[in-house]
């Protein structure tokens, strides 16, 4: 089983979007939210890549890093001091039952890995413990909806059959990641950036 983070398995309030949101304005680019949560679930210096073409504004590599080294900054500073941080219901149960199935659980995510870590840390989440591995989009070629991370995640444990994988997440980056790898379940969850309406439409078995 692979896990989104953000929204899936870690409670947030849209406090990524948010972020995102600051980091943009802080450059001098005004975006809606709306806007921001079409590119959720997506690697964050792609998702900042495709809202300034949005704008057909003149931009430079180093206009993308300025902004997402605020993001990062911002959210690694939420994940280590908000009281909001937390797992979402009844995930410490989901993560155990699956865990006790023989079933290895872990996580892939848009984040790069500082921010990754500061969630594990923040949550005594230990891996060995309460999950198996953990994927973060700085760590392939390509993030969401790409399907690099799920295939890395399979060459973790001689996985060769992409049917004997799941994909959980809460975007439609998520659920077309999971379809792109031919994962064998697809689910959708309404805890994060899309309600059931906005998923449905997406590739999934399940919501």
């Amino acid at each position: 089983f692979v896990f989104d983070m953000a929204g899936t398995t870690v409670f947030d309030k849209n406090h990524v979007g948010n972020a995102l949101l600051n980091a943009l304005k802080s450059n001098g680019f005004e975006f809606s939210i709306a806007e921001i949560n079409k590119v959720m679930g997506f690697e964050k210096p792609v998702a900042i890549k495709v809202l300034l073409d949005t704008q057909k504004v003149n931009y430079s590599e180093d206009t993308i890093n300025e902004i997402h080294d605020a993001f990062v900054e911002d959210m690694i500073n939420y994940y280590q001091t908000s009281e909001d941080v937390k797992p979402t219901e009844n995930v410490m149960e989901t993560f155990e039952y699956l865990r006790a199935k023989g079933i290895k659980v872990g996580f892939d995510t848009g984040f790069s890995r500082p921010i990754a870590n500061a969630i594990f840390e923040r949550l005594g989440w230990k891996q060995g413990t309460h999950y198996d591995f953990s994927i973060t989009s700085d760590e392939v070629e390509h993030g969401r909806p790409y399907p690099d991370m799920i295939y890395k995640a399979m060459q973790l444990f001689g996985i060769t059959e992409t049917e004997e994988v799941a994909k959980v997440g809460d975007t439609i980056s998520d659920l077309e990641q999971g379809f792109n790898a031919g994962c064998g379940l697809v689910i959708g969850v309404t805890t994060g950036a899309y309600n059931k309406e906005e998923l449905i439409n997406a590739s999934h078995d399940y919501i």
